[in-house]
């Protein structure tokens, strides 16, 4: 088996250790804007776009199956994989980890759009936003819309920032005595997240919880869930059906 595993998550990352351990052959791909795996294995790092796209590198590569594990929202990657796996009769895993449930003193909102997000947004003050990289428009908006924005991601902000907007770098996981620090020094009274599920961001939806912060969720793609991959919720499981493939 030659496989390629679609990465760039923490899953990704304990996934693969244990299959190259096994000795499959593997090929890790990463977008590489944060930072680069620690793998033995073969790394390509940027996408397939700049090599001729992903149906061409998994042709000239002879990969003989392919497991996404990528984010839950990376929708365009995930249905490009189970389409060209499809057309050439291979393999595809699809690992998504469980999303999170609101618990008791929890306030959530759950939103299934950028448009909605944006509408109930304007609804607070000093929103905290924590839903990665977002497009000038989207910020635009939002700052707009708000007396003072915090804004965190891993990576520098593609768009440029409003006066009113507070970048803050950083990379998880996170810790709930900083979580709980950071919303009270910037006096958040909203916390926007996309459900990505897991256990490195959840302290954010902890400290949320104690300081009686509402939460205006994204919901996950319903693209996310469905396809022709083959789907599972535990690293364990998706681990040992590839070993019981590899032959």
């Amino acid at each position: 088996m030659k496989l390629l595993l679609l990465g760039g998550t923490a899953d990704a990352r304990k996934i693969a250790a244990p299959l190259i351990e096994a000795g499959i052959e593997g090929i890790y791909s990463v977008a590489g804007v944060v930072r680069q795996p620690k793998l033995d294995c073969a790394v390509i790092s940027g996408g397939f776009s700049q090599i001729g796209g992903m149906y061409k590198y998994l042709v000239e590569q002879r990969v003989t199956a392919v497991l996404d594990a990528t984010h839950p929202y990376a929708i365009r990657i995930s249905e490009s994989a189970q389409q060209h796996c499809q057309q050439l009769d291979i393999p595809c895993w699809r690992f998504a980890r469980e999303p999170w449930v609101a618990h008791s003193g929890d306030n959530w909102l759950v939103v299934d759009s950028w448009d909605e997000l944006i509408t109930q947004c304007s609804n607070y003050r000093r929103p905290f936003l924590t839903t990665g990289q977002l497009s000038q428009s989207q910020l635009d908006q939002l700052a707009q819309n708000s007396q003072q924005l915090l804004y965190r991601t891993a990576a520098v902000p593609t768009a440029q920032l409003a006066d009113n907007i507070q970048w803050l770098k950083a990379i998880g996981p996170f810790a709930l005595a900083d979580e709980l620090a950071i919303m009270q020094s910037f006096k958040a009274d909203l916390l926007v997240c996309k459900n990505a599920g897991g256990e490195a961001t959840y302290a954010k939806l902890k400290a949320a919880r104690a300081l009686q912060v509402d939460v205006l969720m994204l919901a996950r793609p319903m693209d996310c869930t469905q396809g022709s991959a083959t789907q599972y919720r535990d690293i364990a499981a998706i681990v040992t059906a590839v070993l019981q493939s590899k032959d």
